[in-house]
């Protein structure tokens, strides 16, 4: 995971930047695998993610990852704790646009979809957290709408949904909020991360039925 990590840093540095260290992220990408480790017998559901992602790097013409840390503080859960604070969020977002004008430059390839699908999820995030919330919504529902053309990042989806719902939440539309939350549960199985993002869906849901029976409580008095 750290030498993931430390190439997805240098990947993201600009063309014209010197690499500290001497290191080259591609041979690093290409060295993942090769650390992999069981605990109790299982890998780690990081490095699994980890290792699914350095593929891409494997080949002679590595494809590059578009956003490889701001994919990775997704997945620590950074878009929430960085929701107070403009001005990350405002640079972040222009990371994300600059990596989706590169994306739309260049030749299509067999990962384009899922890339593209990666930046609308964390684009909506930015603009949710800058209270744009109907252009969030707008981003997160284009990634669960191309389901069908995901090829790799197959856990995007029950995330979109997840993210669509915790947005209704906010809105106060709990009942249609239920319903991406249960179809995010009950609907998508053996995805990257999955056990991070059941927790997520089971917490949201547990907020939801306790609020329902606070108001319950309250309506009955």
């Amino acid at each position: 995971m750290y030498v993931y990590m430390k190439a997805a840093y240098l990947s993201m540095l600009p063309d014209s930047e010197s690499r500290p260290f001497g290191d080259n992220e591609v041979d690093l990408f290409r060295q993942v695998p090769t650390y992999k480790q069981k605990i109790a017998g299982k890998s780690p559901p990081t490095e699994k993610f980890a290792i699914r992602k350095a593929r891409r790097y494997k080949g002679s013409n590595p494809i590059r990852l578009p956003v490889p840390v701001l994919e990775m503080m997704y997945m620590w859960n950074g878009f929430s704790m960085i929701s107070k604070q403009p001005e990350l969020t405002e640079g972040m977002m222009e990371t994300l646009l600059e990596a989706e004008r590169t994306l739309q430059a260049a030749p299509e390839n067999e990962y384009s979809v899922d890339d593209a699908c990666l930046i609308l999820l964390l684009k909506g995030l930015c603009l949710k957290n800058q209270g744009q919330m109907q252009a969030a919504e707008d981003c997160f529902r284009q990634v669960y709408s191309s389901e069908k053309k995901l090829k790799f990042d197959h856990y995007l989806v029950p995330n979109a949904l997840l993210e669509t719902s915790l947005l209704c939440i906010d809105t106060g539309r709990k009942e249609q909020a239920i319903k991406l939350l249960q179809k995010a549960k009950n609907n998508y199985k053996e995805y990257s991360m999955e056990s991070r993002t059941q927790f997520r869906v089971h917490a949201a849901l547990i907020k939801l039925k306790a609020d329902t029976n606070d108001q319950d409580e309250i309506t009955s008095l």
